[in-house]
């Protein structure tokens, strides 16, 4: 059985879980489908063609599934798709996708989204992620698995931000970011690796070691820094190789680069 307090508006069609907690004064709309153990704190809108995966948790005025921030948008029939076990703080927002976007903006599992944050539309956002207070991820973004995004960030649309990497406080980020890179500043610069998260992750003393080997030749090579990652995948070190073939990828924004 669910928990429904008397005061939430559920519309008719929308889809309740088992063991789901519904507080007081919230309002789930006619698409909305909640899996089993999801709970929704008092004041939250949950609206649009919007799925929440199984025992997420959502705080208090947070507004999820609501139309894109896109003048371009015209009412098209668009989606959001909430992964497993998320914990979605006071006053998030996130956004359906658009029809130009590929119509769905994603959260994967086990992420944390803490107070303020804003998720705009057709962003794609991995596992375990953790944005920090009041950081904003425009439109088409897409953040890796593991990534730490800093409080009062900014990121630009179209940005891809590889997995394991970290996001300082109150750095804005107009270019990708290679995969466990570390990135600080008032227009973020490329400071060197993430070496706090792979440790954290149990990552082997040989696989840092290779990384930061690679970093040095991305920074000091020769050629451009294309021609640098691509000289990479030769190694033998399988986070090396995600490293280069991430930056191989095709991107519709540059790379921030080492600083020398």
């Amino acid at each position: 059985m669910s928990e429904i307090h008397p005061s939430a508006v559920i519309e008719e069609g929308a889809r309740i879980g088992e063991g789901c907690r519904i507080g007081p004064f919230c309002h789930v709309g006619a698409q909305v489908v909640l899996q089993d153990g999801v709970e929704l704190k008092s004041h939250v809108v949950v609206t649009g063609d919007t799925e929440i995966g199984a025992q997420s948790v959502v705080f208090s005025f947070s507004v999820i599934g609501e139309i894109p921030q896109d003048l371009k948008f015209d009412g098209e029939r668009t989606r959001l798709r909430i992964g497993a076990r998320n914990r979605i703080r006071e006053h998030v927002t996130i956004n359906t996708g658009t029809q130009g976007g590929g119509g769905e903006t994603r959260v994967g599992d086990d992420c944390l989204l803490m107070a303020g944050c804003h998720v705009a539309h057709d962003v794609q956002v991995g596992d375990r992620v953790i944005l920090v207070n009041h950081a904003s991820v425009a439109g088409h973004c897409v953040i890796g698995d593991d990534v730490i995004v800093g409080g009062l960030c900014g990121i630009h649309q179209f940005v891809r931000i590889g997995r394991g990497a970290i996001i300082g406080a109150v750095t804005m980020v107009t270019n990708d970011v290679i995969p466990f890179g570390l990135v600080q500043g008032p227009r973020g610069r490329l400071d060197g690796l993430n070496l706090v998260g792979l440790k954290r992750r149990g990552t082997g003393r040989d696989e840092i070691a290779a990384l930061r080997a690679a970093f040095r030749a991305l920074k000091e090579g020769e050629g451009t820094f294309h021609e640098r990652a691509e000289g990479l995948k030769a190694t033998q070190s399988d986070l090396v190789r995600e490293l280069s073939e991430f930056v191989s990828a095709q991107s519709d924004r540059q790379f921030l680069t080492p600083q020398g």
